[in-house]
This record gives C-alpha cells, structure tokens and sequence, in this order.
C-alpha cells in the first residue's frame, strides 16, 4: 500500500473519529430566563378514546377509581408534575356547549361528536367532572372556550360560573350542582384553529372578534384570567402578524401555536407509527427539528410589536402525528409510541426551553390513547409509552434557570441529506444544582461530548438513559418495559469537566453538582 493510499485512510479515519465528538460550553453565570413548568403541559380532548375509556371509565371497570375517573392514570400523571391540563378540545371545544355538561347526569343531553368518527356522546363528562380531575392531579386546568358555534354570552358566563363569588343566576347554579366556591380557573383559551375546524375565519375577522370574546371574558376578584389567542397553523407567519398587531397586549396573555410531525409531509398518508425504514426516521426528525425555525420565527414577528416579551407563545398543540393503528377507528387517532417518538419528545422540549424567553406554555397532544400519548389503556391495563419516559426525566427543568449554551455538533447523514446529531438544553435550579438533557438523533453512532460548565464548580454526577435497539422498538401490553429508563454511566467529570459518551438513538438526563 502507497503513502498517498495510506494518507487518504488516516485522514478518512480521523475525520470520522472528529465527526462523533461534539463540544458544550454551558454559561452557568448568564442564566436569567426561567423554564416555565406550562411548557411540560398535556392536552385531553373529546377524540376517541382519551376522556371516554380514558380518564373517564365505565363504573364497572375493576380498578380503582374516584368517581368514574381512573386513578392509575392519575398517578402517572402526578409522578412527572403535570403542570396543566388542556380540554375540551381541539376542533371539539367549538363545538362544545358547556351547559350541556353540568347538572344531573342523567338528564343530561346526548350529542354527536361530528369532528371525531361520528360518535354519541352522552355528556357525563363535563365541567365538574374535568376540574374534580384536575384537582386529584394538583394541575392547572387550560379551558378552551367555543368562539366557532358559540357565543360572547355563552363563553361570559361560562367564565362567570367558573370563577365569580357573587351572587348571580350562574354562581347559584353553580352551588346547586355541588360547588359552592369558584374553581379559579386561570388559563383560558380564546377559541381554538380559528382558521381552521373553529370556524375557517380569515386572520383579521378572528382578531375581531377575538376582542368581542375576550372584552366579556372577564377578570373577578378570586382570579385574573390568563386569555390566549387561537394562534397560527404551523408556518402561517401572516396570521401572527395580523394578531399581534390587531390586538391590545391588555386582552392578550399568550397566542397560540400548532404544529405537527408528519412523518412523510403528506397528511393523506402520513406513515405508520411502529414500521418504517431509516428514510422516513431522517424525515421524521427533520419535519421534528423544523420546530425550531417556527418558534424562532413568530417570536421575531411577536418581538417587533412587544419587545418586553410580555404575550407568551403558546405551543398547545404539538407532536407526531401517524396513520392510526391497523384495525382501529380511523376517527380516533390511535397509534403507538416509540423510540422514535422519545426523540421526538425530547428535541421538541430542548427547543422549548431554549426559546423560554418567549415560549411559556406548550401541550402535547395528547394524553391518553390518541396522537403521541404518554398513557394507553386496555381495559384494565395501562402502559407507560416512552413519550411518558421523557417528561419523568426533563422535570428538573421546570421554573429553573435556563443556562445559555454553545453547542458544536457532528451531523447525522442519510442519503447525502443532514441534521445536526444532537440538541441539549440545560438550566441551574433553585439549589444550584445544573440539568444538562440532551438527545442523539444519530441511528448509528455514539457520540462524545465534551462539555466545559463556566460559573459553577461541578464535582459529582448523577443520570438516567431512554434507548433501545431500534428506533421502531415500542412498549405493549405483553411487553411494557422494553423501552424504559435505566441508570447512565456514561459521564465521567475531570477537571471540572464532563465527558458524556451519549450512544446513538438516546435521550440522557444529567443532574451535576
């Protein structure tokens, strides 16, 4: 072998070695923006299986229960802090009139659920039963009120009946139906895809009558609602403007943003949740990671009309969206959850908490049995999904201290196509501990990264790893621990300095001090 034939394999050689290393820089003494808990919020609409065979059971369900709501479910969900919890809906909240919801079950009337599959629903699920769950999971409730078929009137006194103490017709009716003090609700929703299923409303006639709505929506001394704007549909940068510009920042506290990850782009067929080959994995992770030119973007066009930053962004829906599961109605978005998913979860919230300065309140969607669920039930089992996984392991973030970063990443490679491997976020929290998560999106290759932590002495280190052999692996009722958190060992501090070895297709969560 020539010189020149070993030259050009000692430089293939040493390039491949530099292109799975990665460096950190963590600026601990800049660390200002506080990571709201709201960004680690969930979302539990009318839609299939998620509040009916969900939360709510059948009574004659053999498992435990407070009312109708189902208790296994509510401990999973208060073991990762749930901060808030969305519903109605989604296209349903517009749909959705509360005064059928309260009172005697019985006399309660039927209605059919046009957005989701066709289906009668027989109300007993309203808003009594909503804030009783809400309370057994210490959560803030995140109501979305109906602009699209309903009324100014309507949505007042639903307010009204919510948190007023006085004395009028609804707080009369409200201790009649078994409450006698306001609830308190804070975080209210004004309309939900007004440009969509909630009315298909251009952006100035929304914001409009975003005013109208919200003018009556109004404050009583026990709570100060925190109104949000039905926002944008993905990458509908226009829709932003006209609402930041047409609104008063005094009837505002947040808008709203949607997107989801379609796995192939194409909402026809969207591609299956379990089988899929490493092309669709790129383009998943892709379509995943273009969450960060979005939030980057509106929050450039919400900064031109509020440099204080006062109006959060509001990502209330988000996550992948697949086909459903074979077999299974096709109106009720059901589907697995897998490695895939993890990743997904797990990048989507380091960008939240690197954009915390704007993004203050996010809701996967959603929470049990529908879209990337956290929870699926069968009868009377339940399993955990890897999604679930990755929000047990980023609590340490919430109402810490976002530590700004530098980050210098290999690429992952398919088909001459390129992502950056990995993605992090990291904060310092009231004890001065500092919470590094980070994600390798790379099928292939582990990678090390080097991390320097400038402002804060480092001398011991504790974390958990999410992986497992393939990105398609999935946790089901006869296997429920195939893809589930273990103890990491793969950091190792010297000098004040990490060294994390983060193998490939992984979410790591590292608590220094």
């Amino acid at each position: 072998m020539n010189k020149k034939v070993l030259l050009l394999l000692s430089v293939t050689f040493f390039s491949m070695a530099r292109a799975q290393e990665a460096t950190l820089i963590l600026n601990v003494e800049d660390a200002k923006t506080t990571i709201s808990k709201h960004i680690y919020g969930h979302f539990s609409e009318h839609l299939g299986r998620c509040i009916y065979d969900g939360f709510w059971i059948d009574p004659k369900l053999n498992v435990p229960k407070r009312d109708r709501i189902r208790l296994d479910v509510v401990d999973a969900l208060k073991k990762i802090n749930i901060p808030n919890l969305r519903w109605p809906g989604g296209c349903f909240a517009d749909e959705y009139h509360w005064r059928d919801g309260i009172g005697d079950r019985k006399k309660r009337p039927k209605m059919v659920n046009n957005n989701w599959g066709g289906v009668s629903e027989d109300n007993s699920f309203g808003t009594h039963e909503f804030l009783q769950l809400c309370d057994l999971l210490g959560t803030e409730p995140y109501i979305a009120g109906n602009v699209g078929s309903g009324t100014v009137e309507e949505m007042s006194k639903w307010v009204e009946y919510l948190n007023s103490d006085g004395d009028s017709p609804m707080t009369q009716i409200r201790k009649l139906n078994g409450q006698n003090k306001p609830w308190k609700v804070s975080f209210w929703g004004v309309g939900n895809e007004s440009w969509g299923c909630g009315g298909n409303m251009t952006a100035e006639y929304y914001a409009n009558e975003y005013r109208r709505y919200a003018t009556f929506a109004r404050n009583y001394a026990s709570v100060s609602l925190k109104k949000i704007a039905g926002g944008a549909n993905s990458a509908d940068y226009n829709w932003t403007e006209v609402l930041m510009r047409n609104i008063p920042r005094h009837l505002m506290w947040g808008i709203s943003l949607h997107h989801y990850t379609i796995p192939t782009g194409n909402w026809g067929k969207k591609g299956a949740a379990t089988h899929f080959d490493e092309a669709e994995y790129f383009n998943t992770m892709k379509n995943c990671l273009f969450m960060d030119t979005l939030v980057s973007k509106h929050a450039a066009i919400m900064d031109k009309y509020d440099r204080d930053k006062q109006v959060a962004l509001v990502v209330d829906e988000w996550g992948i969206w697949t086909d459903v599961e074979p077999g299974t109605h096709p109106g009720f978005l059901y589907q697995q959850n897998s490695l895939r998913d993890a990743l997904i979860a797990g990048s989507t919230l380091n960008i939240f908490n690197n954009h915390a300065d704007r993004v203050r309140m996010a809701n996967l969607a959603q929470t049990v049995n529908v879209l990337q669920a956290i929870i699926l039930t069968k009868g009377k089992e339940m399993l955990l999904t890897p999604t679930y996984y990755v929000f047990e392991m980023f609590k340490n973030h919430m109402e810490a201290k976002l530590i700004p970063f530098t980050l210098s990443s290999p690429d992952y490679i398919s088909n001459n196509h390129k992502l950056p491997a990995v993605n992090v976020s990291a904060s310092i929290d009231s004890s001065g501990k500092v919470n590094i998560t980070l994600v390798n999106i790379d099928p292939k290759n582990e990678i090390t990264i080097h991390a320097n932590i400038n402002g804060k002495s480092i001398g011991k280190v504790k974390g958990s790893i999410l992986t497992s052999k393939s990105y398609t692996d999935i946790n089901t009722f006869e296997n429920k621990r195939k893809v589930i958190p273990a103890n990491f060992a793969g950091a190792i501090i010297s000098n004040g300095k990490v060294e994390i070895k983060i193998p490939e297709l992984s979410v790591v969560s590292l608590l220094l001090y």
